[in-house]
């Protein structure tokens, strides 16, 4: 069985996939400092809920972008998986072109979540990803990553307004039923939920008319669930977008099945 990992700067997720299909998830908020040995700890935990054993697993791939925590993750997969991990960006085929100026910079969820778009949908696609940063990323018809846009993440707006306004609380993020708020927290609410959903369509039209073709848009992160119905904007909301990618990645490059 396969473990996947992917490491986003707020969550990280670990997900196991049995050959057929992906069997149990689970995400941890990131912390570039925990060891080892404690995500050990806390994944023995959770699989023997499930009735699994980390003996059951034979294979592992790593997408990261928090570089600092590779060391860890890449040593809990030697050490209690006795397996040498796959890691997204080092050394490994992605079956894809990254058609930027500097290749090297495109972040590794960006580049997974380009494959598992394009195995799945036709033709030319935007994704957004909701994270702590908004990113929108182009993929041609052939499945080559374009370039695209990165924005602050909705949350991290929201903390911004609270931590540089005195008088502004700290709210969830909710989808008021106006835009036009009667208090603070309706005002601040509607700002970030529809100031988002402004930003989302602005980018998306202005990105469209740049390219010139038609294009599908898929949303995917922590957040996109938020926007669904709010806009017409995004036509697939795909929540395995990135598991895809990475099953997609280590098949090609390990031979196995998971």
């Amino acid at each position: 069985m396969l473990l996947a990992i992917e490491q986003g700067n707020t969550n990280t997720l670990f997900a196991v996939h049995d050959g057929e299909h992906w069997i149990a998830q689970w995400r941890t908020a990131t912390a570039a400092s925990r060891t080892a040995d404690e995500y050990a700890v806390w994944l023995t935990q959770l699989l023997s809920m499930r009735g699994l054993d980390l003996k059951a697993l034979d294979g592992c791939i790593i997408s990261s972008v928090v570089p600092q925590s590779i060391f860890n993750l890449r040593n809990l997969s030697r050490r209690y998986l006795d397996v040498e991990p796959m890691v997204i960006g080092q050394n490994v085929d992605l079956g894809m072109e990254a058609r930027i100026e500097k290749p090297s910079e495109a972040g590794a969820d960006r580049l997974v979540n380009a494959i598992g778009a394009h195995l799945k949908y036709p033709g030319d696609l935007i994704v957004i990803d909701s994270g702590t940063a908004t990113t929108f990323d182009v993929i041609a018809a052939d499945g080559a990553f374009e370039g695209g846009v990165i924005a602050p993440g909705i949350n991290l707006s929201l903390q911004a307004l609270h931590e540089a306004a005195a008088m502004l609380p700290r709210i969830a993020i909710q989808r008021p039923d106006r835009v036009i708020g009667k208090d603070t927290v309706t005002n601040m609410q509607a700002g970030v939920f529809w100031g988002y959903i402004s930003l989302i369509e602005g980018l998306v039209e202005r990105i469209k008319a740049e390219w010139g073709k038609p294009m599908t848009v898929i949303g995917t992160g922590g957040v996109a669930s938020l926007f669904e119905g709010a806009t017409d904007h995004i036509d697939h909301f795909d929540p395995d977008l990135t598991l895809r990618g990475l099953l997609d990645v280590w098949r090609r490059n390990s031979g196995k099945t998971a």
